[in-house]
């Protein structure tokens, strides 16, 4: 079995975060979705945990991050092409993220940012898979 990563994120609105992530063209485990939190598939080893704050309180000793002031992590995930990268960020602002930086191209390396509803920043990246680093 591949090692899988599950990234937790607190989220104030489960309904709003799942459409919002669903028009950006993310699916969901329907078997670990219930109405307090949901498993969105990011690829076949990859997934991140929306669980509604209260939710996520229970995983946890320490407060949760307002990540609209404070930076916990930035989640960045690669996509096969930069149009791909300039598509994904056109629906993340469309769907009410925010811009949390200026496109980057580095000839090897592609990307972009967003906020997503509840200020965790997301990255979206590509890279040249011919380049020499």
């Amino acid at each position: 079995m591949q090692t899988q990563i599950f990234v937790n994120l607190p989220v104030k609105n489960l309904l709003k975060s799942i459409l919002f992530f669903t028009k950006l063209g993310y699916t969901f485990n329907p078997k670990f979705t219930n109405d307090t939190a949901t498993c969105m598939i990011i690829s076949d080893t990859i997934f991140v945990m929306l669980l509604e704050e209260d939710v996520f309180k229970n995983f946890t000793k320490k407060p949760l991050a307002d990540a609209f002031n404070i930076t916990e992590a930035i989640i960045c995930i690669s996509v096969e092409s930069k149009i791909k990268v300039d598509e994904i960020i056109k629906k993340a602002l469309a769907e009410g993220g925010t811009s949390c930086n200026k496109k980057q191209d580095h000839g090897f390396m592609y990307a972009h940012g967003f906020e997503d509803l509840d200020g965790h920043l997301w990255e979206v990246m590509w890279l040249n898979p011919d380049a020499d680093l």
